[in-house]
């Protein structure tokens, strides 16, 4: 079955600078849900969202991966498209309305000229991957020892899944973080999945070879990697503590960065003094930061009360405070955060290297400093394993809230 037939659909005509059209149009997207498909090679990446709004100024959208919602607001429209911000990615849907559908790209915006990724999506209720007559003949409910890409540039992962039926959800856990709320469906021997979560679209699809064993690709907008799988129910990634640590010699970090107010802030102030203090090294631009920063808001909230403080460092796309104020302000605003972020210079692991030289260098985003009441690093964690990793995101809130249990209860 195939759900979409643009052969019919003009060209969409894009935006050297504006778009010719008759009047300014204020009718919003059709309230509901909508199912698109990002082109990519021969390939489709299919996404579902959500329309809502009764009028075009309290238009959004919620992009649905899984049991993930995820809300982009601010929708605006003009003459005959429509423009869907994603704040914390610094990107844009961008569309020609059409009867039923839209037509456009997702384009990030940068210092390279960006073409974007073409996209279409249609108005109404329909599943995320075509319905298939074969039913599931094999599970890939359980963990997994994955590899993606071959020889020097393979890497070792790990996939984590929940089968219902023909329902498929779950995702893969690499080193640094996790690939976020993978959906799909399982039929025969085969598995397809995908997720949109506003940054990159990804499709991973398979076919078992007997019931411990598949093959499939990894498919990105900038690549298409073979990869295995292998059933293993103790699968697991390299200890994360062990990745980050600080040099001979050193006990503690120091640093100075200003907030988002421009306050210069430091590990020295007051406010930290005496107490069990957590710094988060992210960006605005990174899923599995924003992850682990929800997690950390909300922990916050309840725990700040018993002398823990948190601190987020924040490396963004430009070498800008007023650009950061408002990017890391986005993603402060959108999880209500409390504690203070910090606006530490320009994305990259080596730029956070350099920010903090008592480490022997930044491995991923996020990454995560655990510090006692006497100023002393005590655990440094690599990474994230988001909610969408099931087990793995448990195991991770029992070590963190036992680790900071460990912290407080130190004279």
């Amino acid at each position: 079955m195939n759900y979409f037939n643009w052969s019919s659909i003009v060209a969409f005509l894009f935006f050297s600078g504006s778009i010719v059209s008759c009047q300014p149009s204020t009718k919003p997207l059709q309230q509901g849900l909508w199912r698109g498909g990002f082109t990519v090679g021969e390939n489709e990446i299919p996404f579902l969202f959500e329309a809502v709004g009764q009028t075009a100024e309290l238009s959004s959208v919620f992009l649905i991966n899984g049991s993930d919602r995820f809300q982009l607001k601010n929708v605006s429209y003009k003459n005959d498209s429509v423009f869907i911000p994603i704040d914390l990615y610094d990107a844009v849907l961008q569309a020609k309305m059409l009867d039923h559908a839209i037509q456009g790209r997702l384009v990030k915006s940068g210092t390279a000229p960006d073409k974007g990724i073409p996209f279409t999506a249609k108005y109404g209720l329909a599943p995320r991957f075509a319905v298939k007559p074969e039913k599931p003949a094999v599970s890939l409910n359980g963990t997994w020892d994955i590899v993606i890409g071959t020889g020097e540039s393979a890497e070792k992962t790990v996939g984590n899944f929940d089968q219902k039926e023909a329902l498929l959800t779950g995702s893969i856990l690499t080193t640094t973080g996790d690939y976020r709320f993978l959906e799909g469906d399982v039929y025969g021997k085969k598995f397809e999945m995908s997720t949109f979560g506003g940054s990159t679209p990804y499709l991973v699809k398979g076919e078992f070879s007997s019931d411990s064993i598949f093959t499939g690709e990894f498919i990105t907008p900038r690549s298409k990697q073979p990869m295995e799988g292998r059933r293993n129910a103790t699968a697991n990634l390299p200890d994360a503590y062990q990745v980050t640590h600080l040099k001979d010699g050193f006990t503690t970090i120091d640093f100075t960065f200003p907030n988002l107010e421009g306050q210069k802030i430091s590990l020295n102030d007051a406010k930290y003094k005496g107490k069990v203090v957590v710094v988060t090294i992210l960006g605005s631009w990174c899923p599995n930061c924003l992850d682990e920063n929800a997690f950390l808001a909300g922990w916050y909230k309840e725990n700040s009360k018993r002398g823990v403080e948190i601190i987020g460092l924040g490396f963004e796309r430009k070498n800008d405070f007023e650009f950061a104020k408002k990017t890391l302000g986005n993603l402060k605003n959108r999880l209500n955060i409390g504690y203070e972020i910090l606006f530490a210079g320009q994305s990259g692991k080596d730029n956070a290297s350099k920010a903090l030289p008592q480490l022997n260098g930044i491995a991923s985003f996020p990454t995560t400093i655990f510090i006692d009441k006497k100023g002393n690093v005590r655990k440094v964690h690599s990474g994230f394993n988001g909610p969408a990793t099931g087990k793995f995101y448990d195991e991770f809130k029992t070590e963190f809230n036992g680790l900071i249990d460990q912290l407080v209860a130190e004279k």
